[in-house]
């Protein structure tokens, strides 16, 4: 059974910093490609960041509006892939999903981010 749980999520001063982390089970985490989307209010679904596997680079690529302040990475020994994320503004508050890709696309059910004082 394939999972990719969300977790890290919650209320954060702006400024600050969270890092999120997805488990990966149920598929062959290393040859797939990950990546982070988040979702806010009212709008749609964006791409944050995408990390390529070991055997691409590990090739990453960033949102221009999270450039400099989030880092993808990813553990294959943990099947896990991680987001960190620093000096926190406002407008990134969303729900954040991570999605691996290869042979089939996979979600996970998404952790909230609140960026507020």
């Amino acid at each position: 059974q394939v999972q990719l749980v969300e977790s890290g999520g919650g209320l954060v001063q702006p400024g600050g910093s969270l890092r999120l982390s997805c488990a990966a089970s149920g598929f062959t985490f290393s040859i797939y490609a990950m990546s982070w989307y988040r979702q806010a209010p009212g709008k749609g679904r964006e791409l944050v960041a995408v990390i390529q596997t070991a055997a691409a680079g590990g090739i990453t690529n960033y949102a221009d509006s999270v450039k400099g302040r989030f880092t993808i990475s990813r553990d294959n020994a943990k099947n896990t892939v991680y987001l960190q994320m620093n000096s926190l503004k406002p407008e990134d508050t969303a729900v954040y999903y991570c999605k691996a890709v290869r042979y089939a696309e996979y979600w996970g059910q998404g952790t909230q981010v609140t960026v507020s004082s």
